[in-house]
């Protein structure tokens, strides 16, 4: 099963309910998400780990509006409120996730001036995470990809594990969205499926 790998897309506390940019229904993965350990050897999880001084967040941009769409270094960028800043408690991974369980972990967004929603790259596709050639390394082929948040880095890790020759299961059941705008996460997964995601559940 070596071949296979679970990849868990930033279950932590700042996107789960009460957190400061939470996901409806957030927690809800996170039983299914142990559940679904069982079945995988590797198990990567990927963590959105912020500067405070991040330029994607709204407090960064006086006179912004959140979520408002910006400009950030030449790239749109959603600014988002202040969330998963390095070394705070809204950072960390969802305490009832199994993290025993996990064998590497993967820091995104570290940059300021460049966000990264996806677990492989940043936004711009100017700098690796060093995900995919880890994956290689191991001899994995294939994923299976969850977590937070179905329209946004669930969805671009899944893009670009398929563009860098995975072959990508997008679980929904274990994967909750944002819905910034009615119909984003029905809009996403319909876009992973266009470019060759299997959808399970």
């Amino acid at each position: 099963m070596n071949e296979h790998a679970l990849i868990l897309v930033d279950i932590q506390n700042d996107f789960l309910p009460g957190g400061a940019l939470a996901v409806p229904e957030g927690d809800q993965v996170i039983p299914v998400a142990n559940r679904l350990m069982d079945d995988f050897k590797i198990i990567v999880a990927t963590q959105d780990w912020h500067p405070a001084d991040h330029g994607s967040f709204a407090a960064n941009h006086p006179g912004k509006q959140l979520y408002e769409v910006s400009d950030l270094n030449g790239l749109p960028q959603v600014l988002w409120p202040v969330h998963c800043v390095q070394g705070t408690s809204g950072a960390e991974f969802a305490p009832e996730l199994e993290v025993k369980r996990i064998t590497r972990v993967f820091r995104k967004g570290t940059d300021a001036g460049i966000d990264s929603y996806s677990g492989l790259y940043d936004n711009g596709h100017r700098r690796s995470t060093g995900l995919a050639e880890w994956l290689r390394e191991q001899g994995v082929k294939r994923l299976t990809v969850c977590g937070l948040a179905t329209d946004y880095c669930v969805k671009f890790t899944a893009l670009d594990a398929v563009a860098e020759g995975f072959e990508v299961t997008l679980h929904l059941p274990a994967s909750r969205g944002v819905n910034l705008s009615p119909g984003d996460v029905d809009a996403a997964v319909e876009e992973m499926r266009s470019k060759g995601v299997t959808i399970h559940g």
